[in-house]
């Protein structure tokens, strides 16, 4: 009874043709055969001896697969406690990222008599910290009235964009309005 060696071509035509009208060998639960006792009739076991398993084999207890913690050593623990203690200096000392966006703003004269250098040069004049002003050009709005499209880089914790408005718009000499053309984070 057996299968043969299963690593030659023989054994394996052996194990197949077995296994033609079974979905598995044979066993019930918790009963174990040495491998020689399980297969066809009539082949030669050719499997290295197995001996039948006994209590001592079973008593895996010294042996935790899953590492519980009960057995943790105050050694691992110091060690886990330098590791995270390295990691949380590391951390701190990398600086922190500091969110940006860049503006894009229309700013609205009240006519075309309106003097747009004034203009910009009285928008340009709004000072703050975390705010840098760009490039900026004149835009046809229509009836030879033309605005003011300046674009500017913020930091989101220091500057937003109602506190933008409310400066620009304090110029009422120059400012009809002020708009938001485009938003974009850095």
């Amino acid at each position: 009874m057996g299968f043969g060696d299963l690593k030659s071509a023989s054994g394996l035509k052996v194990l197949n043709d077995f296994l033609s009208d079974r979905s598995y060998i044979e066993g019930l639960p918790g009963v174990k055969k040495p491998l020689g006792q399980y297969g066809p009739l009539g082949v030669a076991d050719t499997t290295s001896g197995s001996a039948p398993t006994t209590a001592k084999d079973e008593d895996d207890d010294d042996i935790d697969l899953f590492g519980s913690d009960e057995e943790e050593d105050a050694e691992a623990t110091r060690l886990k406690e330098e590791r995270l203690a390295a990691y949380a200096a590391k951390k701190s000392k990398k600086p922190a990222v500091i969110a940006k966006s860049s503006i894009l703003l229309d700013v609205k004269p009240w006519d075309d008599e309106t003097d747009m250098a004034k203009l910009e040069e009285c928008v340009r004049s709004i000072q703050m910290d975390g705010l840098v002003w760009g490039q900026s050009k004149l835009v046809p709005v229509g009836y030879g009235i033309k605005k003011l499209q300046i674009n500017c880089v913020v930091e989101d914790d220091k500057v937003g964009t109602d506190i933008l408005e409310e400066k620009i718009t304090e110029f009422e000499d120059f400012v009809q309005s002020m708009d938001v053309a485009a938003f974009n984070k850095i």
